[in-house]
């Protein structure tokens, strides 16, 4: 059976030894508490008059709302579109809108225009460019909020006019970038349509020509083909649109996908109908003036279709254009950000405390091993080691 202890029984020994250990831990800093104590008050009283003698950083900050995207001229050019409309939005996909502001306000255009207007090659002492930027980096921060999605910017600096200057600054820049560069989905797909439209313009062109000359024939006129290429126009209009939303699938499903296969199946009709209509209108009259008035009516709907799409594109880039919503301007602060003088004498505080009392405890373990005839061997012997090497 286990021993049971009775209240005023002595403890085992390696409770006992467990208690001395404590109070050979305790006994060596009541001894030194003036070390110990005062020295860390010491520390901590030396580490806040060096904070006050650091050159204050005041932080300036901006927040502004981010462009928003319009969804109702991308909704008509769907629908007007057709398969069309699978390129148009692949082109313009923009997964965070937000996200690429960001990125476009650190990029090395945008802090190189701002080290040259601010010299700030100069004001963070760097030799090379790519140090003034890593500084200015680290002197900034820009953030998004996760509830009001506004874009925050905050800068640091030793002048407090300069630092409200170089946050209002990044703002200026994200709009001059945003004039420049096709960062919407407006603008993204304004730009797809402007260089289909040109294609379609020189394609239309050509067309006519050869439509010109190919001069105009008796069998011709009787035929009235201008109903007939007009239908064969719509036809083949409605089979590019086909190819190209076929093409858009392919890039994201697979071949066994349900909604490929249906789109093959519908491009393949088409195809087959178009194929019908020619040999029918080829039988009738000779096909040199009936072909090339269908290409030139095909070429004039692509033209009259991209025309439409281009118009509406630009429409919603007006509305929405670089339209920064600027929430707070930053203004020069009136009270520093760093240093935290307060929480630089605590921590220093701590921090002596802590190494003060170990260097107290290491300190009397070791004269007390030193006083020990087994310990004095020990430690002679490791002075001998540490006096070899």
């Amino acid at each position: 059976m286990a021993e049971q202890r009775h209240w005023g029984d002595a403890p085992p020994e390696n409770e006992a030894e467990d208690e001395l250990s404590l109070l050979d831990l305790a006994l060596p800093l009541i001894e030194h508490w003036k070390l110990w104590i005062l020295g860390s008050l010491a520390v901590g009283l030396a580490a806040l008059g060096i904070a006050f003698l650091m050159t204050p950083v005041y932080t300036a900050r901006t927040s502004f709302l981010p462009p928003q995207q319009q969804q109702s001229g991308l909704a008509s050019a769907l629908s007007s579109l057709g398969g069309l409309a699978g390129l148009a939005g692949a082109a313009g996909a923009i997964k965070s809108p937000a996200d690429q502001y960001v990125a476009l306000m650190q990029s090395v255009s945008a802090t190189d225009r701002l080290i040259d207007q601010f010299d700030l090659t100069k004001a963070y002492e760097s030799k090379y460019r790519f140090e003034a930027r890593l500084a200015l980096a680290q002197n900034t921060r820009i953030a998004i909020g996760k509830k009001d999605g506004l874009i925050s910017v905050e800068v640091d600096d030793k002048d407090p006019k300069r630092a409200s200057e170089m946050a209002n600054a990044y703002v200026e820049e994200l709009r001059r970038l945003t004039s420049t560069l096709a960062v919407s989905e407006a603008q993204q797909r304004r730009m797809f349509f402007e260089k289909e439209l040109k294609d379609a313009r020189d394609q239309l062109e050509k067309a006519q020509k050869a439509l010109q000359a190919s001069g105009f024939t008796i069998g011709a006129l009787r035929a009235e083909p201008k109903a007939a290429a007009e239908s064969y126009a719509r036809l083949k209009a409605e089979i590019t649109a086909a190819e190209v939303r076929t093409q858009v699938l392919r890039g994201s499903l697979a071949e066994s996908a349900p909604e490929l296969q249906r789109q093959v199946a519908q491009l393949s009709a088409l195809r087959a109908q178009l194929a019908r209509l020619e040999q029918a209108g080829d039988a009738n009259v000779g096909p040199d003036y009936v072909s090339k008035y269908r290409e030139f009516k095909y070429r004039e709907t692509l033209f009259e279709l991209f025309a439409r799409q281009y118009e509406l594109a630009r429409v919603d880039e007006s509305r929405e254009g670089a339209l920064i919503q600027v929430v707070d301007v930053a203004v020069p602060p009136e009270y520093k950000s760093k240093p935290k003088r307060g929480f630089i004498a605590v921590a220093a505080t701590l921090a002596s405390l802590l190494l003060l009392g170990m260097f107290i405890l290491v300190r009397h373990f070791w004269r007390q091993s030193a006083a020990d005839p087994e310990g004095a061997e020990k430690v002679a012997r490791l002075r001998a080691a540490l006096g070899r090497r």
